[in-house]
């Protein structure tokens, strides 16, 4: 199972930026798709970002022109750069592979704040 852990999660005011990282322990992580994942409290968890082995992304309508996923499969690691942060964005995110591996991180908090 490729194990997974995410970071860089804080509080911030509308309007502010926060970078997430997430590192998967996997020898064979540059040929995963990755997405990067929400849950707000009382809600389904919803896929916010996809990013291809090739890099192709994908958004959320609801993050598109805001949030930017990126990769270095040099150092198993996917980021998420969130810009223009809204109290809405309030949630845990989290990281996996596509398709999903079945052992979820911790997830990082990120806090809105209006």
């Amino acid at each position: 199972q490729v194990q997974l852990v995410e970071s860089g999660g804080g509080l911030v005011q509308a309007g502010g930026s926060l970078r997430l990282s997430c590192v998967a322990s996997t020898s064979i992580f540059n040929i995963y798709a990755m997405a990067w994942y929400r849950q707000a409290p009382g809600q389904q968890r919803e896929r916010v970002a996809t990013i291809s082995a090739g890099g192709y992304t994908n958004y959320a309508n609801s993050v598109k022109d805001r949030f930017t996923i990126s990769r270095d499969n040099a150092k198993n690691m996917v980021y998420l750069q969130m810009n223009s942060l809204k109290p809405e964005d309030t949630a845990v995110y989290y990281c996996n592979t596509l398709p999903n591996s079945p052992s979820w991180g911790q997830g990082t908090q990120v806090t809105v704040s209006s």
